[in-house]
């Protein structure tokens, strides 16, 4: 990937997230200060948590499988490209029809299944929900595997548009938690149209299929398993715990605890760009035997993400309780040490997100399954036992505890892989916990003057320019060189 290709698609797919960050922020504060009650708020959790993990069974890592072959062969047989497309969608539309029918059928008994009998009406919509999720989720990951990320950051920005109307006018239409749902189906259903229109038109047709090569279909279904692995041990993380909190606690609980999640992936926009755009680069470079490349490559980007990142996590836990009760009202304080104990999981999941899709191009998708799959049943072990004590702040405790364990064995496996300088990783690290330290001092000290939303956005712009002149005296950021990429 040359330098103008990089920076457009990092451009573009930050463009989308960030425009997803945005429409979704201020959805979030719709939805909780104006349209839906706390318990409300909870059951639409709830609803979100239980159809991500059945949409684990309609992916079955088909679309990252498809992706990793479309980079393999487009370069060297590109009249494969048709036959890995068609065997993964195919596949995946099957397992839509299966999981779609099963919530047609027992949205009831799953909702008792949960003990959430209150969300069978949300989940008589289940169906729907994941068969659009699903595909268009597709779509997004094979335009990566082309290495075309504008187009994934083209179908990303159709859905998060949509995103605030059509779930703000659904709540206000057709009410409540269900309405909500029905806004979100509406949304990713148009973001499906687009992806796999410009999937069909500008890839699909523009390849002419030659003979499928032997063993093709086996192959790519094949890789799609430790992928469906993994993405089953990281729904177990990230979907898993909050019907536990629900199940365990109550819908109340789950508010705090959903609102506390969505507020860290509002915060992980800039690495899940950076990690989405960059990782198919590793596969070119290995495949073309420029190992060291790659390692500097990870290298600088480990860097950076650490530089961003670590002053962040200390940020939000300094500000989470003015920014809670002052943006989405004192009836949320309870997610106030939620959100502050999800900052460490911010940043060890954003330095996963420039890892863990690097380890699929890099081949390595087998270890990180497993390291996934053992850490995602200790986190949910952990929830059962730290849940009905402390609540949601025990599942926030479970998933930061769990995910550190497997950032360092993903982390062990890349520089297996790539050789990594580690003692000038370290040197970084050191510098970084240096900024970050006055920098929260400073931060520390003016929390004392907010007396208001104006006040508190002042001080977050006070930290930032803080870390900004550290950061630049130190030589760790070239503001110029960010500026010159990105423009």
């Amino acid at each position: 990937m040359d330098s103008k290709t990089f920076a457009r698609g990092l451009k573009a797919t930050m463009g989308a997230r960030v425009l997803h960050v945005a429409s979704s922020g201020l959805l979030v504060v719709l939805l909780t200060r104006y349209l839906l009650t706390p318990t409300e708020y909870g059951h639409l959790g709830s609803a979100l948590a239980v159809l991500g993990v059945a949409g684990l069974f309609a992916d079955l890592g088909t679309a990252k499988s498809a992706a990793r072959y479309v980079t393999e062969y487009r370069e060297r047989d590109s009249g494969q490209v048709p036959h890995v497309l068609r065997v993964a969608l195919g596949s995946r539309v099957v397992a839509i029809v299966v999981v779609a029918g099963a919530f047609a059928l027992f949205a009831g008994t799953i909702a008792r299944l949960v003990n959430q009998p209150e969300l069978a009406p949300l989940l008589a919509f289940g169906g729907a929900y994941i068969a659009v999720h699903s595909l268009s989720t597709f779509a997004v990951v094979v335009f990566q595997g082309f290495n075309r990320v504008t187009w994934s950051a083209v179908t990303r920005a159709t859905g998060s548009a949509s995103l605030l109307v059509f779930v703000a006018v659904g709540a206000l239409v057709v009410g409540g938690a269900v309405g909500a749902l029905v806004g979100y189906v509406a949304s990713y259903a148009l973001a499906t149209l687009v992806g796999l229109g410009v999937l069909y038109r500008k890839f699909y047709s523009t390849h002419e299929s030659s003979d499928r090569e032997a063993g093709l279909s086996r192959r790519v279904l094949r890789y799609s398993v430790p992928l469906t692995a993994t993405k089953g041990a990281n729904v177990l993380d990230k979907k898993i715990d909050t019907i536990l909190v629900g199940a365990l606690v109550g819908p109340v609980a789950v508010s705090y605890y959903f609102l506390a999640k969505n507020i860290s992936t509002f915060v992980q926009a800039p690495a899940a760009s950076l990690g989405f755009t960059i990782s198919p680069t590793y596969g070119e470079r290995k495949a073309g035997d420029e190992r060291e490349s790659a390692a500097r490559l990870y290298e600088t980007t480990f860097r950076h993400t650490l530089l961003l990142y670590v002053p962040a996590g200390a940020g939000l836990v300094l500000v989470a309780d003015p920014a809670v009760t002052q943006v989405f009202g004192a009836k949320y304080a309870g997610a106030i040490p939620v959100v502050q104990v999800f900052a460490g999981y911010v940043v060890l999941q954003a330095v996963m997100f420039i890892t863990s899709d690097a380890l699929d191009y890099l081949g390595r998708a087998r270890e990180r399954a497993w390291a996934k799959g053992v850490t995602s049943v200790a986190n949910f072990l952990l929830n059962l036992l730290l849940i009905p004590t402390f609540g949601a702040v025990g599942a926030a405790w479970a998933t930061v505890a769990t995910h550190s364990v497997y950032s360092l064995v993903n982390l062990a496996v890349v520089h297996h892989e790539l050789s990594l300088s580690i003692p000038l990783l370290l040197r970084h690290v050191a510098f970084v916990c240096a900024i970050t330290l006055v920098m929260s001092s400073v931060v520390f000290v003016a929390l004392s003057f907010v007396s208001g939303l104006l006040s508190l956005v002042a001080v977050v712009l006070l930290g930032v320019a803080v870390w900004v002149g550290l950061a630049t005296a130190s030589g760790l950021l070239d503001v110029r060189r960010v500026i010159r990429i990105l423009a």
